[in-house]
C-alpha cells in the first residue's frame, strides 16, 4: 500500500512538473508574438530574396512612402502594430499615397489587408504623378479593395472586390472575408496577360491595350480620362477613401 502511494505521489510531480513546463513555453511563445519576434511578417524569406523580391514596409517606419504628388506623407496614415494604416481622412481626392523609391514595370506584387465595416480602398500600379493628375485613378489602373459584404450601397459588378476598377468585372465568390478578417491580393503584370488575385483565387484576367482593353476605356468610366492606364511603368499606390484600412506584408518584385 506505502509502495502504491509513493508511485502516485512522484506521477502526479512529474505530471505538474510538465504541465508547467508546458505553460512556460506557451507563454514565452506568446510573449514573442507580442513583440513581433519571429512572426514572419514585413519580412522576406531567403528564397524570396532569391526570386529578388522587395520589400515596400519594414512594420516599424513608413520609409519610402509618401503622399501623391507631395514629398512627404500626411498625417493621416501611420503604422500601428506592424501595420500601414489609413486613418480615414481622405477621400475622392487627396489622402492616398505612393511608394516613392522605385517605379515598377512588369511586376509580381504581393500584399496583405483588412478594411473596416463599409470600407472602400484600392491599389494603384503604374501611377503617374503631375500636376495634371489631382489623384492616382487620374491615369493609374486599380485593384479595388471593399467591405463586399457590408458596403452601405449598391455596388456594381466593376466595383466589386477583386476588381480592376471601371474596367473588368471579377469573379470573388468563394473569396470574400468580412470586415476586420485579413486578406491576401496579389497583382502579376506582363505585357502579355494581367492577373488579379483574391485570397488565393483569381479574380480577373486581361490582356493590357488590347482591342478589348481599348474599348473597355472609351466607353466606359475612363472615357474622359485620356492618360488612363498609358503608360507602361509607375509608382506603386494605396488609396485612402475615408476608410480605415491596415496594410502589412507589402512586397514585389520585377519581372
Amino acid at each position: 500500500m506505502k509502495k502504491t502511494m509513493l508511485i502516485m505521489v512522484v506521477a502526479a510531480f512529474v505530471l505538474g512538473s510538465c504541465k508547467n513546463k508546458e505553460k512556460s513555453e506557451k507563454q514565452v511563445v506568446a510573449e514573442a508574438q507580442d513583440i513581433g519576434v519571429n512572426t514572419g511578417d514585413n519580412t522576406l524569406t531567403d528564397k524570396e530574396k532569391s526570386e529578388r523580391w522587395m520589400l515596400l514596409f519594414n512594420g516599424k517606419s513608413t520609409d519610402g512612402w509618401r503622399s501623391y504628388n507631395d514629398s512627404v506623407l500626411n498625417k493621416g496614415w501611420v503604422v500601428e502594430d506592424g501595420t500601414l494604416k489609413s486613418l480615414g481622412k481622405g477621400g475622392d481626392i487627396g489622402g492616398d499615397i505612393v511608394y516613392g523609391n522605385d517605379t515598377f514595370e512588369n511586376f509580381e506584387l504581393s500584399l496583405e489587408w483588412k478594411i473596416g465595416e463599409g470600407g472602400n480602398s484600392g491599389v494603384f500600379y503604374h501611377v503617374l504623378e503631375g500636376e495634371e493628375y489631382k489623384a492616382p485613378y487620374f491615369n493609374a489602373p486599380e485593384y479595388q479593395v471593399i467591405d463586399q459584404l457590408g458596403f452601405p450601397q449598391k455596388l456594381e459588378d466593376w466595383q466589386s472586390i477583386g476588381a480592376d476598377y471601371g474596367m473588368y468585372t471579377p469573379d470573388y465568390e468563394g473569396a470574400v472575408k468580412p470586415a476586420g478578417e485579413w486578406n491576401s491580393t496579389r497583382i502579376v503584370f506582363t505585357p502579355e496577360k494581367v492577373t488579379y488575385w483574391l485570397n488565393g483565387k483569381k479574380t480577373v484576367e486581361f490582356v493590357p491595350w488590347s482591342e478589348d482593353w481599348e474599348k473597355r476605356k472609351s466607353g466606359g468610366k475612363w472615357k474622359d480620362y485620356s492618360d488612363y492606364g498609358k503608360s507602361r511603368s509607375g509608382l506603386v499606390g494605396l488609396q485612402d477613401h475615408g476608410s480605415f484600412i491596415w496594410f502589412k506584408n507589402i512586397k514585389i518584385r520585377k519581372l
